[in-house]
């Protein structure tokens, strides 16, 4: 199984609302990705404090890789991400991707 793991950074000017909206749409591709097992999302608690800068994320549960990349192929993960990166300060750079296989 592969967690993928997605941290960002959104612009202060979206609401809490629009960008837990904007996060929600992701699940929605499991429906056309067989080997999406899961989809959690939500703001960054960060009980430590040590990553107050990445405002959100989620983490997706693939079958394996196979699954993952038909879902990193899929039109509207491609749609979703360019919204994502134009919501977060720094674009791309506002972003962390953590892969990990379980």
């Amino acid at each position: 199984m592969l967690k993928h793991c997605v941290f960002v950074n959104f612009q202060s000017k979206f609401t809490a609302t629009e960008c837990n909206t904007m996060l929600a749409e992701f699940e929605a591709i499991g429906k056309d990705v067989p080997g999406m097992l899961d989809y959690a999302f939500g703001p960054n608690l960060d009980f430590e404090k040590m990553s107050t800068q990445y405002t959100d994320g989620f983490i997706i549960t693939f079958q394996d890789r196979t699954a993952h990349l038909e879902y990193e192929t899929h039109p509207d993960h491609i749609r979703l991400g360019a919204k994502m990166v134009d919501m977060c300060n720094g674009g791309v750079d506002g972003i962390i991707v953590f892969d990990l296989e379980v």
